[in-house]
């Protein structure tokens, strides 16, 4: 049960929301029980806060209007307490903007009214899936195991958005909506391969991750040629570098072998590499160099591309996270990938170090005992 205190000064919003959202519950297909909903009612900003200090409360409807504090003040508040609380904004058309800053200064999202009950139930099972992955994610930090898997299976469910959008283009096509013309399908037919590129990048990643963290991947171990493994990754990610005019060079011995698995290691060039690309710049380079220190092999790969902040690399390898800025929010990823890959270095009992340049571009050096 997830307790909700709707603040608003209108007596008809507040029992309109309570009637829709009494019998109404947001469920995953894994999960045993649906999360249903106590809804708590507030006709001022000081009797929200008032609430909020004597009681613990998961979602807050906050209209932006209210006598006495406004309903900016109470998120600020709750921002400045640090609250576990997922707020979403209550607005008129007339005051979207300041529903838009609000988002900004911490709200999950708003909803205009005056709102169907179909858009306020669609409004909170989003901001209940927003918390509840929020929290998944802050439980993950104790190591548990079947948290993290919990959480897996909530992404895993979340494919169910980009199968929605699929389908959808496939409607209009069967439909004919824009006519018997092939040609004025085709960037519908690239929009589906799209989601569907990026819905196979995230369940290989996620089985990648699975099968590391539960220690049930079946580990081959042999000899194998790193030179060997950089060409065939090299190979392989030449059409992407093509489509960015991004150049590839290596520099390697013609053999260097270690003692690994073949896939954990293609696992690992091919997400740099792929990486060195995406978030290059365009007619840019990628420079990869193999060298034998005695004991280790040192793999290094250096890119031409946007680059990072020290603040964005000390979280760099955490699982699900995604470096956000204006020059990336185009490019497709999971969060995983780079997470993966320090994964199966420490496997290895090797490292990985990363320097970078905002604007200038990133060098990933890899060491793995040999």
């Amino acid at each position: 049960m997830l307790k909700v205190l709707v603040v608003d000064d209108e007596p008809g919003i507040r029992s309109g929301i309570k009637r829709i959202l009494k019998s109404y519950s947001v469920g995953f297909p894994f999960m045993e029980e649906d999360f249903y909903f106590d809804i708590i009612e507030a006709s001022t900003g000081e009797d929200a806060i008032e609430t909020i200090n004597k009681q613990s409360i998961d979602i807050v409807l906050l209209d932006n209007k209210l006598p006495g504090i406004e309903g900016v003040e109470v998120l600020e508040y709750i921002n400045k307490k640090k609250f576990d609380i997922s707020v979403m904004i209550i607005t008129s058309y007339a005051s979207l903007d300041l529903a838009v800053k609000s988002t900004r200064n911490g709200a999950y999202n708003f909803v205009p009214k005056p709102f169907t009950p179909d858009e306020l139930k669609s409004a909170i099972e989003n901001i209940t899936k927003h918390l509840y992955l929020k929290r998944m994610t802050n439980q993950m930090n104790d190591d548990d195991k079947q948290i993290k898997f919990q959480f897996l299976s909530v992404l895993s469910h979340e494919l169910k958005s980009p199968i929605d959008s699929v389908e959808g283009y496939i409607k209009m096509m069967h439909d004919k909506e824009a006519g018997n013309n092939v040609d004025d399908y085709l960037g519908i037919i690239d929009r589906s391969l799209a989601r569907l590129q990026g819905m196979r990048h995230l369940i290989n990643d996620l089985l990648n991750l699975t099968k590391i963290e539960s220690g049930e991947k079946a580990r081959e171990i042999s000899d194998v040629d790193l030179t060997e493994i950089l060409k065939f990754s090299k190979d392989t990610h030449e059409p992407l570098a093509e489509q960015k005019k991004v150049k590839i060079y290596l520099d390697s011995p013609e053999h260097l072998y270690i003692s690994a698995d073949r896939q954990e290691i293609e696992i690992v060039f091919n997400n740099l590499i792929s990486n060195a690309i995406k978030y290059n710049i365009e007619e840019g380079y990628v420079n990869i160099s193999i060298k034998d220190s005695g004991r280790n092999a040192i793999v290094t790969i250096e890119d031409t591309g946007i680059g990072m902040s020290m603040e964005d690399i000390a979280k760099l390898f955490h699982d699900f996270v995604r470096i956000k800025n204006i020059k990336t929010r185009s490019i497709v990823g999971t969060g995983l990938g780079l997470s993966i890959v320090k994964k199966i270095i420490e496997l290895y009992k090797g490292k990985i170090d990363v320097s970078s340049t905002p604007g200038k571009g990133s060098i990933f050096t890899i060491t793995i005992p040999k």
